[in-house]
């Protein structure tokens, strides 16, 4: 999520702008149509890798990885999907009725939220993965 956080981020909401009015709802009602199966899929699947690890902090704890980590990234998920459906989400839908500046100059501006949040989850992530392949945390294989 990460890395399709960024592109969204730095080249798809920027370039809403660009669109023109004439055909900007029909725009954002085909970018809503296509970008949630993908985005949604994804949201799910580490939602419940999330709840999976949240499951097995005995285990990565017993090897060496701090219980903070799992705790933190589930933290982090549920602020990017407050986020979303808090702001986003309804952004969104009032880009639909029509390009609205202000509108689309706050769904660039909240959107850093979850572009910050995947990001620090990435990091957490390849840190627990090398801590899980036996890496420098003093626990491991």
């Amino acid at each position: 999520m990460a890395g399709v956080i960024w592109i969204i981020q730095v080249v798809h909401y920027p370039l809403f702008g660009m669109v023109g009015a004439d055909g900007f709802a029909a725009y954002e009602r085909s970018h809503a149509s296509r970008i949630t199966p993908v985005v949604g899929t994804a949201m799910l699947i580490e939602a419940a890798c999330t709840g999976l690890l949240l499951l097995a902090m005995g285990e990565l704890a017993a090897r060496g990885i701090p219980r903070w980590v799992p705790v933190a990234g589930a933290v982090l998920l549920a602020a990017i999907w407050l986020s979303t459906f808090a702001m986003q989400v309804p952004l969104h839908g009032q880009l639909a009725q029509g390009f609205d500046e202000a509108a689309h100059a706050a769904l660039v501006r909240s959107n850093w939220i979850r572009t910050i949040g995947w990001s620090l989850r990435a990091a957490l992530a390849a840190w627990l993965l090398v801590a899980w392949m036996g890496g420098s945390t003093g626990g491991g294989r």
